[in-house]
């Protein structure tokens, strides 16, 4: 769940989750429709799924026991590199480093070497004696973590009260190194055409092609484009809407019909036990202004 999203939005799902599912077994039996119920609004589903393939694989295959071993862990479903290294150490206290952003960054900073200039692997390899000269390994793993996190921020850093500032090259220098993370983001245009009833429902279906929202109930989702005139529909209402590294500028149409495509199906604009992606639930804020 901490993956690309905030530990104050997580803890009350954390907390949900943990309570419903007490047990891998328990995970195991469930299935992806309620385990995405539960995870909506998070965002990127397919952690979600990946969560469910894994627990049934865990139970199966290894009797609920989570590998010991690097290569095992990363045959897992969801499961690269970085979180494998978590897992070896945080779970079976190896001594093993994960490398995210925020570890990263300090090794950058103690050497006051650009990131995309650092071989890590073999970093570690050639340093493995000074970093694992202890049996609190996970620890270690969390603490590296959490010093990023904290201390060695990405922007102001807490430098003069920082504990390895007698050994951090970036502290001494003049010359600090910068590591300037650039995120491309793409602008999309679409127009939604939602067709809605008087009984407060409007129409979703699966068979949309836009790629990040693909296999989730959706309206009619199109890419914009000014060469085609659009009938029937009436406007309701432009916004703007991120998802990840998108920035979609979205235009909403309408129409009051009894009759939809037979791919379609009635949802509820008010309450849904299905699960609902928050994509979806902003379109259905918007419609629901016409009532």
């Amino acid at each position: 769940m901490l993956q690309q999203t905030q530990v104050k939005t997580v803890i009350p799902y954390f907390n949900n989750f943990t309570k419903k599912f007490k047990t891998l077994r328990s995970l195991s039996k469930s299935n992806e429709k309620e385990i995405l119920k539960m995870w909506e609004g998070l965002g990127y589903y397919r952690r979600a799924r990946n969560l469910l393939a894994c627990s049934k694989e865990l139970v199966n295959k290894y009797n609920s026991q989570l590998p010991n071993k690097l290569e095992e862990l990363k045959k897992l479903p969801g499961i690269g590199d970085y979180t494998s290294n978590a897992l070896l150490g945080l779970v079976h206290n190896k001594p093993t480093l994960a490398l995210d952003g925020n570890v990263k960054r300090v090794f950058s900073r103690i050497l006051n070497i650009e990131e995309k200039k650092i071989n890590f692997d073999k970093l570690i390899y050639k340093n493995k004696e000074n970093l694992f000269n202890t049996n609190r390994n996970a620890d270690f793993v969390e603490a590296l973590m959490e010093f990023g996190a904290m201390k060695c921020k990405p922007k102001d850093p807490n430098c003069l009260t920082c504990c390895l500032n007698n050994s951090c090259k970036y502290f001494k220098s003049n010359k600090k190194v910068k590591n300037l993370r650039k995120k491309m983001v793409k602008n999309k245009d679409y127009d939604i055409f939602c067709y809605i009833n008087k009984k407060k429902q409007i129409a979703l279906a699966k068979n949309n092609q836009i790629s990040f929202l693909k296999n989730f109930n959706m309206p009619k989702i199109k890419e914009s484009n000014d060469s085609i005139r659009i009938q029937d529909w009436k406007f309701l209402k432009s916004y703007k809407n991120s998802i990840s590294n998108l920035r979609l500028n979205i235009k909403i149409y309408y129409k009051f019909s009894n009759k939809i495509p037979s791919s379609y199906s009635w949802y509820s604009l008010e309450k849904n036990k299905e699960f609902i992606p928050n994509f979806t639930k902003k379109i259905f804020r918007q419609v629901s202004t016409l009532f």
